[in-house]
């Protein structure tokens, strides 16, 4: 870890937070680390009009995912900003919660990939998502 030698993974995204669409949407981090982060999110509150989880919730639990590993791994007075999403959702899931799975494909100096798995409460797959991030120098070095 870069950040920070004293504070966990989860630790660092918790000080960081999540920002307030995803709080909104009900996304909590139970795993986090370079090699794989993990959370989930409630269905109700996220759904169409017919009942289903909403094709961007699912992409917003990835970016969220994503976007957030990628700047674990850019490390101080580096900052991650996404530049590529893409999204296959392959089931529909209307209740319980979801678990998005995160895990690198590429960790470079300047762009990062992750896949992100997301299933329902049975463990069956509702969406894979693909998210490629630009890691920049922050003005003036701050983190």
């Amino acid at each position: 870890m870069t950040e920070s030698t004293q504070m966990t993974g989860i630790e660092w995204a918790t000080a960081r937070g999540m920002g307030a669409l995803a709080e909104k949407m009900g996304i909590e981090f139970t795993e986090f680390t370079l090699e794989r982060s993990v959370a989930t999110m409630p269905v109700e509150g996220n759904t169409q009009p017919v009942g289903l989880l909403h094709g961007g919730a699912y992409v917003v639990l990835g970016e969220s995912l994503g976007s957030m590993a990628a700047n674990l791994h850019a490390g101080p007075g580096r900052l991650a900003v996404g530049v590529d999403i893409n999204a296959t959702h392959t089931r529909s899931a209307t209740s319980g919660i979801v678990t998005g799975v995160c895990t690198p494909l590429h960790l470079g100096r300047s762009v990062t990939v992750h896949e992100i798995v997301v299933s329902d409460d049975q463990g069956r797959r509702c969406s894979t998502i693909r998210i490629t991030n630009m890691i920049k120098d922050l003005p003036g070095g701050a983190s």
